[in-house]
């Protein structure tokens, strides 16, 4: 292959990402009390994690990526960049909710999945004749027969639970135990390491491949992979059920929480718009079925936080 191919669509998503990248970093510079070990979470989520295990992919030949301009290996950067960011956002969204942690890494799992749902489906459309070869931005390879949508196994979108939520789980345990040391620096410098290390390890364990297409009982390409896809979507919604059920402990704002708009919105809004542009009708209804439940929970979410500052408001005036 050559060092890469200049395919403009490709291209400017690539930058969108990378633009919401900057953005994300220096948020956290500002508004994070402990800004050095978030941005290594993110180095180490994009270097150590996600892009370990997405070339591993690629060398396994279960998909393969068209080239952009920067590339990590056989995967463009920004594919892990974006993941972190659907990682972060999420559990800043939680940590905004009055909810249990156990809960948390499984809703990051399936908030990652709803952004994947618009993504995807878009990404294997985006076909162009290369140096290479022709290739879409993103092609599967998968046995005949499989289940699948829009020519994706339907298990990728079930892994982004597992990528995601794994990472979350470590990412809050290695916080907790920051916090517990009382921020000390080798702590915070460690537990990034340790922990997407911990989570890319987990990911490649017969543990997956249950949470994936419960094996040993059942197949690979078989009806699991849409049993453990609605299970997961039912899981989050029983747990805001359950154990959120609209408590907030602080509100959202615009200001303090600007990635979790950003990131989200810009991901769903520009996968629409180049869709559209590229004649992809077909994929839209899932595109907008997944935009509109995720920036609805977001937005209830909002609406939650300001019901909260109000009857905070309320309540210091009665005093």
């Amino acid at each position: 292959m050559g060092i890469f191919t200049f395919v403009p669509v490709w291209v400017i998503q690539d930058i969108i990402v990378i633009i919401l990248a900057v953005i994300t970093v220096q948020f956290i510079i500002r508004k994070e009390e402990h800004p050095g070990p978030v941005i290594l979470e993110f180095v180490c989520f994009v270097f150590l994690n996600a892009a370990v295990f997405e070339n591993f992919a690629t060398l396994m030949g279960w998909y393969g990526y068209g080239r952009s301009v920067l590339m990590l290996f056989n995967v463009p950067l920004s594919v892990p960049i974006l993941e972190y960011l659907v990682v972060y956002s999420s559990l800043r969204i939680l940590n905004s909710m009055q909810i249990r942690t156990w809960c948390k890494p499984i809703i990051v799992g399936v908030f990652g999945m709803l952004a994947d749902l618009s993504l995807d489906p878009l990404a294997v459309r985006q076909i162009f004749e290369t140096k290479e070869r022709t290739i879409g931005r993103w092609t599967w390879v998968f046995e005949p027969g499989a289940v699948n949508i829009f020519s994706i196994p339907v298990y990728n979108f079930s892994g982004w639970v597992l990528l995601c939520g794994y990472a979350a789980a470590f990412i809050l345990l290695g916080r907790w135990w920051y916090r517990k040391s009382d921020f000390k620096f080798a702590v915070g410098y460690l537990y990034p390491v340790l922990g997407m290390l911990a989570a890319l390890g987990i990911l490649v364990t017969p543990l997956s491949n249950f949470l994936l297409w419960l094996q040993p009982f059942m197949q690979k390409g078989s009806v699991s992979e849409w049993i453990m896809m609605a299970f997961y979507l039912c899981m989050a919604a029983a747990l805001l059920a359950v154990f959120w059920r609209g408590r907030m402990l602080r509100k959202l704002s615009f200001k303090d929480d600007l990635p979790i708009f950003l990131v989200f919105t810009v991901s769903h809004i520009s996968n629409i718009i180049f869709a559209l542009i590229g004649g992809f009708y077909e994929i839209l209804w899932l595109q907008i079925l997944a935009a509109v439940v995720q920036l609805g929970l977001i937005f209830l979410i909002y609406m939650r936080g300001r019901g909260l500052r109000r009857r905070l408001r309320k309540n210091k005036v009665l005093e």
